[in-house]
């Protein structure tokens, strides 16, 4: 069972630590550095766009965030006198701490409503860092199932506090993996945000979702009839498990997506039951390496969990589902978003969902269940 230690960094900003329930530690050790502390006045803004409705985080603080640091300077190593990181302790399994640099954060509460052009409020929110191992090397692929376990349980656990927040309507976790998404840190890691308003791609699914469920009077879930479609033709069907399939979508946007679904209708990974993350630790790390295994070279990725709006409205449809997507559309190209994407929205996908399903079929590594079988 996942043991949780929670104490503070230098400046204030929350750390919690998650340890394999055979590895529990202590960890006392203090933070050394001489930070100074961090106040709710360090906030940013958020605008809203009239064009659009989207609400646009003004955080220029952010410009002066650790970029690619050699690896005996990264911030997410545990602690050594040459290098005083994010975290003190000597060792660690998962360590979880509030975002430095956030783009949301640290005050909370409610922004205004919409009220036109010129609307702004102060940015609140919450942006955490999920550091997965000690280890600077490797990535979440390689982790042992019982690491991956421990991982999703400070996925929940920090979805349901965050979720608590006042003013908070969307939590999302999520991965960035490799420097052409982006990433500034080599680390294994991901992040949480927290939002005081539903993001423009939640808000779109959501109204979605609800205009299912209100015309089935609450007798299914888009998502969930989806699903069934999907297991029903099985010709994108990637891999199913007692608990979880997954399945490249119908209408992918991307070169590479996959979409990892809990078969029982859920809000969101708290309310995942202990069987359900028990399987999920396993196929979320098969579904990875068969991401990897497409060619030479590890694939770059965004690792979305799509979780249920906090607003009670929008709740009831939401169901917890994984979008797996990356720009790879070849061993040697990537996909980027040029004017019709970018500017319009309007995607143009240069591979078929069921070629892609069937690669990653033939890239899956045997199920533990049937491993010894096939050998």
């Amino acid at each position: 069972m996942t043991v949780r230690t929670t104490t503070r960094l230098a400046d204030g900003r929350e750390l919690l630590y998650f340890d394999d329930g055979n590895t529990a530690q202590e960890h006392t050790e203090p933070d050394r550095r001489p930070l100074e502390q961090r106040s709710d006045a360090d906030t940013g803004q958020v605008r809203f766009d009239a064009l659009t409705g989207d609400w646009v985080a003004v955080a220029a603080h952010r410009q002066t965030r650790t970029y690619l640091p050699p690896a005996d300077q990264c911030p997410l190593c545990p602690s050594r006198d040459a290098n005083l990181s994010e975290i003190p302790s000597a060792s660690y399994d998962v360590a979880v701490f509030e975002n430095r640099f956030p783009s949301l954060g640290p005050a909370v509460g409610s922004i205004p409503d919409p009220a036109g052009w010129g609307t702004s409020g102060t940015a609140f929110g919450r942006c955490e860092v999920v550091a997965f191992t000690a280890d600077h090397a490797g990535s979440f692929a390689t982790l042992a199932p019982e690491r991956a376990r421990t991982v999703i349980d400070a996925w929940a656990d920090r979805t349901a506090a965050l979720s608590a927040l006042p003013g908070i309507r969307q939590v999302f976790p999520f991965e960035n993996r490799g420097q052409e998404i982006g990433v500034t840190l080599h680390h294994p890691h991901g992040q949480i945000y927290a939002y005081p308003y539903v993001p423009p791609r939640s808000a779109v699914m959501a109204q979605a979702a609800l205009r299912h469920y209100e015309g089935t009077d609450g007798r299914s879930t888009l998502t969930g009839s989806i699903l069934r479609a999907e297991r029903d033709s099985g010709e994108r069907i990637v891999l199913e498990g007692k608990h979880f399939s997954a399945y490249v979508p119908f209408a992918a946007h991307w070169p590479l997506e996959v979409h990892l679904t809990p078969h029982r209708h859920v809000p969101d990974l708290a309310a995942l039951s202990t069987e359900e993350r028990d399987e999920l630790a396993v196929v979320y790390l098969r579904l990875l390496t068969a991401l990897d295994r497409l060619y030479d070279s590890p694939t770059p990725y965004i690792a979305a969990w799509h979780q249920a709006p906090l607003e009670e409205s929008l709740r009831p449809a939401g169901y917890l589902h994984l979008q797996l997507t990356s720009p790879r559309r070849a061993a040697d190209k990537l996909k980027f978003l040029a004017g019709s994407e970018a500017a319009m929205g309007a995607f143009i996908n240069d591979t078929t969902p069921e070629q892609i399903a069937a690669q990653l079929r033939g890239a899956l590594s045997p199920s533990p269940a049937t491993q010894g079988a096939e050998q």
